[in-house]
């Protein structure tokens, strides 16, 4: 096992000295650079403590939240430096603080980008991921809107299936929730005056996660439309699944839940007329047999959920635009629905805009187009149904 591994490596670090090795300092000799030796026992007790949480691993899958009091017991670790661009080869380690400066810039300017990605345990007793070639991709863009030196595509898949491999007992049984996996690129190298960084940092860390909505999964939930805040405009960021694009959602949607409500749906900044997204995930309107979407234009996450639900859709009959929606629309569809890699498909039960709610169906019960799609993308992600996209990929 990899912690095993670990520990044997920084055990050898704190062997003490040879004979030869100290003759050889007093006579100035150089030696092979090792890790600071308190670094290495701080290290080496994570390790054994990591290795021992593993060992006792003991979760009620059946009360499984989302958050993270399940964390993996390892991380993936690689980094890079802006000068000549080239990526280490990245190493397994403890779940734990990373080392960073005060002046990095990620702390300092807000260079840094992450992911989000599930590992499940499927029908046919191993454990996939699905489509993560799409988020390797989507990192890399959201990397290059920030001037960031982004990781390969085969280190970004690498050190997400080396990630799920060492933390594999963290996967839930089939049907039981899924090892949520956190990719995050960060300008960690220190720097003063604005510009980007010297070095960046690529970390990949999971968690055991239930459903993300307390309520539970296809548990509808309640909206109310945003009239005062925006989360993003044309021409900004809110396309990139940059880490600054969601802190400044949480003025409205804590005061949201206070009135007892689920999340926010944000209108667009030019007109007040069209939804965007909610807080976290992408929202689609549903009339008849069409299914309505807001489309891709810089202001709204390019989600992967959102991109399979419209071809998925399409592959059944139904006919999805990706086009404006205007709230009024909204409020006069059959059936509201929302996605994300957290909530997969998760349906609305009511949509309040300007003081006036809009209940869809009946109260506690999914709509018949959002659980004929979970049921479609869950059954093919879990491999209890074919996969005619070639969208799941095995790691083990």
């Amino acid at each position: 096992m990899a912690l095993a591994a670990l520990s044997r490596q920084l055990g050898a670090a704190l062997q003490p000295q040879r004979p030869t090795d100290r003759l050889q300092q007093r006579a100035g000799a150089s030696r092979p650079a090792t890790p600071c030796r308190r670094q290495a026992r701080r290290l080496l007790c994570s390790a054994q403590l990591a290795a021992e949480q593993s060992s006792k691993l003991d979760i009620d899958w059946d009360s499984l939240g989302f958050g993270l009091q399940h964390v993996g017991a390892t991380m993936f670790m690689a980094s890079c430096s802006a000068a000549d661009g080239k990526w280490s080869a990245g190493e397994l380690q403890p779940y734990g603080p990373l080392p960073m400066y005060p002046s990095a810039q990620a702390l300092n300017y807000g260079q840094a980008v992450f992911e989000g990605m599930k590992a499940q345990r499927s029908a046919k007793d191993r454990i996939v991921l699905f489509r993560p070639e799409a988020n390797a991709e989507r990192m890399a863009e959201g990397a290059a809107r920030l001037s960031m030196c982004p990781p390969p595509k085969e280190l970004f898949l690498e050190a997400v299936c080396k990630t799920v491999e060492a933390n594999s007992d963290f996967v839930p049984p089939q049907g039981k929730g899924s090892l949520y996996l956190r990719p995050l690129l960060l300008g960690s190298g220190p720097i003063l005056g604005l510009g980007p960084a010297p070095s960046y940092t690529l970390v990949v860390y999971c968690a055991s996660v239930g459903s993300y909505f307390k309520g539970g999964q296809l548990t509808p939930i309640d909206l109310i439309v945003e009239t005062r805040f925006h989360r993003s405009a044309p021409g900004g960021m809110g396309g990139t699944k940059c880490a600054g694009n969601y802190s400044p959602v949480l003025v409205t949607q804590l005061a949201a839940k206070k009135e007892g409500y689920s999340d926010v749906v944000y209108l667009d900044a030019k007109t007040d007329t069209y939804l965007e997204e909610v807080s976290s995930c992408n929202i689609f309107v549903v009339k008849g047999k069409t299914i309505r979407t807001p489309p891709l234009q810089g202001t709204i996450l390019p989600g992967v959920t959102r991109r399979s639900i419209i071809e998925l859709a399409r592959s059944r009959g139904y006919t999805v635009e990706e086009v404006p929606v205007s709230v009024d629309e909204a409020m006069q569809a059959d059936e509201i629905f929302t996605t994300g890699t957290a909530v997969v498909v998760s349906p609305v039960g009511s949509l309040t805009y300007q003081g006036e709610r809009r209940q869809f169906g009946e109260p506690g019960q999914p709509g018949p187009v959002a659980l004929e799609l979970y049921d479609q993308l869950t059954g093919l992600q879990q491999e209890k149904l074919a996969d005619p996209f070639g969208w799941v990929h095995p790691v083990c």
